[in-house]
């Protein structure tokens, strides 16, 4: 059953609201989605590999050149679905409903842990060398 415009964007506040609120806990949560997620492309990923090679093997042996070249294409293309992550574009929803949590720290100006990664070691960089002097 599909929720309501409104039943989405209030579960995308509550969502928001658990990032601000407990950033470690979220994150937790997404690692562990995403565990889950890399695990089926890894298995979708080996099972194409398998049958790419049971291609090539039967091509061999039925001297079928163009069958070797689909089994050859099929066994690569299921390696790099296996390796590669998947993206999730900024701001998007994922499988679960869950906003990607990039997109909410991003625009968010309230507390300490405003900015990028970098701007935030910059800052800490700074005030450690302005209470040296």
């Amino acid at each position: 059953m599909a929720l309501s415009e409104h039943e989405e964007a209030l579960l995308q506040q509550m969502e928001e609201a658990l990032y601000a609120e407990d950033p470690r806990f979220a994150s937790r949560i997404e690692k562990t989605k995403s565990r889950a997620l890399g695990r089926g492309r890894i298995v979708v990923g080996v099972a194409a590999g398998i049958v790419g090679l049971a291609l090539i093997i039967f091509a061999a042996m039925s001297s079928n050149i163009w069958l070797g070249a689909v089994g050859f294409a099929a066994m690569v293309a299921g390696i790099v679905w296996a390796i590669t992550p998947a993206k999730q574009p900024l701001g998007t929803v994922g499988p679960e409903g869950a906003v990607n949590p990039r997109k909410s720290a991003k625009g968010r100006s309230s507390g300490g842990k405003s900015g990028t990664f970098m701007d935030r070691l910059e800052e800490r960089w700074d005030k450690r060398r302005h209470d040296q002097w």
